[in-house]
């Protein structure tokens, strides 16, 4: 009886319907019992990060990180053993994600910095919505990302005006800071680097101009980063709106792409207006 039980938990397509779908209580078990060690893998890293905590506990966090590797490793391997499509699987997002779960103990024998790669499981939390049916959240994320491709040339378009505009400002300060004695502004690059921590309003304060012509042009490209920023965003929304006022086509929804009826002012599914 017991080699039949467990030769049918190790059938293919039970595997399937606990390890990838969550329509079943085992499935859902599965999915809450992953996303509990992600979060006790993280806090494990923060804590290790710590070490006037991290040395009381050492050897307890050691072997808790061990077992937290060995699960996610043999839940990788399931993965790829019942998925039908196992080369699709390991090369999607979330199969490359699974990987990187797994490898970072591994890696830390050679490199003992990438330990802390790790806390890339925390994108593993997104499954969260699939397991607790939050599809109108799934639908609002594909929105964005949908918003953000379709405007992604508008974007590298003005990304490529910014790298000229902070060249341009780097040169200029050289010009006029660059001759004065015990400028920071010992060269182009150091003026460019300059021209776009001042320009993106982060303004870190280890190179700062000491002319009045340097100062006022500063204090023009301080102004210059509030629309610098601003610009992006409003790709984007602007974008992300087009997209929300999209009627339905041939009985559709443009956002969850179900079927709605055509007299139908919302969709019943995720709730967009049509």
């Amino acid at each position: 009886m017991k080699k039949i039980g467990l030769k049918r938990f190790l059938n293919k397509e039970n595997l399937y319907r606990i390890i990838f779908e969550s329509d079943t209580w085992g499935g859902k078990a599965f999915d809450v019992a992953v996303m509990l060690a992600i979060i006790l893998s993280i806090l494990v890293a923060f804590v290790e990060s710590m070490p006037f905590v991290a040395g009381h506990y050492k050897l307890a966090l050691e072997v808790l990180e061990y077992v937290l590797t060995f699960f996610f490793t043999v839940e990788y391997v399931l993965r790829i053993y019942c998925s039908p499509r196992p080369r699709t699987y390991v090369l999607s997002f979330f199969g490359i994600i699974d990987l990187l779960s797994t490898l970072p103990l591994y890696l830390s024998f050679f490199l003992p910095a990438t330990r802390y790669m790790l806390l890339l499981r925390s994108f593993r939390l997104i499954r969260v919505f699939r397991v607790f049916k939050l599809f109108a959240f799934i639908n609002e994320g594909y929105l964005l990302l949908y918003s953000i491709r379709r405007s992604l040339n508008k974007i590298l378009v003005y990304f490529l005006f910014v790298i000229v505009l902070v060249i341009a400002i780097g040169t200029l300060m050289f010009m006029i800071e660059g001759s004065i004695p015990g400028s920071h502004f010992t060269d182009i690059p150091t003026s460019i680097y300059w021209a776009i921590v001042t320009l993106t309003t982060v303004g870190y304060g280890d190179i700062t101009p000491v002319t009045p012509l340097g100062r006022f042009l500063s204090a023009v490209v301080m102004i210059l980063g509030y629309t610098i920023i601003a610009v992006p965003t409003g790709i984007v929304s602007a974008t992300m709106i087009d997209e929300t006022k999209k009627k339905g086509k041939d009985g559709k929804c443009p956002r969850c792409n179900q079927n709605t009826d055509l007299d139908a002012n919302y969709c019943k599914y995720c709730g967009e207006r049509l």
